[in-house]
């Protein structure tokens, strides 16, 4: 049996494996160059990686951050408690009101803040930060670029965002249960395309 320690310590490598694989693959997508992108953009990876491995961050002293329905959605962005307001998980009764974290609009408002130095997404939900993205075609995606789930059009109706990170996977504040982490774009239904702040 492993212990606390050492259990941690496994689940950090593999996280970082994870990480060196898909930069990896990146940069043999392009012709084993490494990709040039845009300053802003890699900040944004940066700094949704750095997040994802637990690394200290301003608003939180390091560690996994979990998922809170409504978490990071304070004042100012970063890991918060969240609200059992519309909230319709499977985990009862609600644990938001008392877990510190981050909900899906809430890492990529906070992500952007770090990357951007000020709250560029602002609050809200995910429709709300839609309106300040412009769509970009699938060819023109770049790691740090949002993707979002649900309907867009007029009267957008979107219900999941992550931080694309290339290779078919995002940087995902999923459900509650869990902590933020790497997983496929086919992780969540209604895929409805990538967003870039210009």
């Amino acid at each position: 049996m492993l212990s606390s320690d050492e259990g941690d310590r496994r689940r950090t490598l593999r996280r970082r494996l994870a990480v060196a694989a898909v930069l990896a693959g990146t940069a043999l997508a392009v012709g084993g160059s490494v990709p040039i992108l845009p300053v802003v953009l890699n900040r944004v990876t940066a700094i949704a990686y750095a997040i994802e491995a637990g690394q200290r961050q301003p608003g939180w002293r390091g560690g996994e951050i979990p998922y809170s329905w409504g978490g990071g959605h304070d004042d100012s962005p970063g890991p918060s408690l969240g609200t059992c307001v519309g909230y319709h998980g499977a985990i009862r009764p609600c644990p938001a009101t008392t877990t510190r974290g981050l909900d899906c609009s809430g890492l990529t408002r906070w992500v952007y803040q770090l990357a951007y130095g000020r709250d560029v997404l602002g609050p809200g939900n995910t429709n709300d930060h839609l309106r300040r993205l412009t769509k970009i075609p699938v060819t023109a995606a770049r790691p740090g670029d949002l993707v979002f789930y649900g309907k867009v059009g007029k009267r957008a109706k979107t219900h999941h965002v992550g931080i694309y990170i290339g290779q078919d996977r995002m940087i995902n504040a999923l459900r509650t249960g869990t902590e933020v982490r790497i997983d496929r774009l086919s992780a969540v239904k209604g895929f409805a395309g990538y967003f870039r702040y210009l």
